[in-house]
């Protein structure tokens, strides 16, 4: 199994949520570093709570899942919350 598949396994553990708050999730790119770039979509691209879900949520569903993974970030988050 490569990175991708490990990473979009471990994004199936949270997609459920996400999913029902009408948000969902996808990986945009995996860097050579090893940081995952995912693309936050529907409700969770605007949502005041995104920052949150992502580091509490999105990030250690992934970090624990791929030990690899060295970051994770958004790239269309916006931190004004």
């Amino acid at each position: 199994m490569n990175l991708t598949e490990k990473v979009e396994e471990a994004l199936e553990t949270i997609r459920p949520y996400l999913i029902a708050d009408g948000g969902d999730v996808a990986i945009e790119e995996i860097t050579a570093k090893n940081v995952v770039r995912l693309k936050l979509l529907g409700n969770c691209g605007s949502c005041k709570m995104s920052v949150m879900t992502m580091k509490a949520g999105i990030e250690q569903a992934i970090m624990k899942a791929v030990p690899q993974i060295t970051a994770v970030e958004a790239i269309n988050l916006t931190e004004s919350v």
